[in-house]
């Protein structure tokens, strides 16, 4: 699950909070173990994406850096080129 996570720091555009709470909701399914919380865990697994997304969104805003912001199309293609060589070009792990 954790490997889903992506870097969000020093991007062109910046993070949405979309993809911090995306990237804390990975967090809290990988550290608790639960895909979907029982209804019993719902509201404190809930609490815990909300907690971790503020906490992740202010660290964000506090980072800095003098390495020029990366760009999302140049690092998905980067990506897809990995997936290529580890994969084949169906990507999908051969055999």
């Amino acid at each position: 699950m954790c490997r889903n996570i992506k870097q969000l720091y020093n991007f062109e555009p910046p993070a949405t909070r979309g993809e911090v709470r995306a990237a804390a909701l990975q967090f809290v399914r990988k550290l608790s173990g639960f895909n979907q919380p029982s209804a019993a865990n719902a509201e404190s697994f809930n609490c815990a994406v909300d907690e971790i997304a503020a906490a992740s969104e202010k660290l964000l805003a506090k980072l800095k850096t003098n390495a020029p912001p990366k760009d999302r199309e140049t690092e998905r293609e980067r990506q897809k080129e990995r997936n290529r060589r580890r994969f084949g070009e169906k990507g999908t792990p051969s055999s």
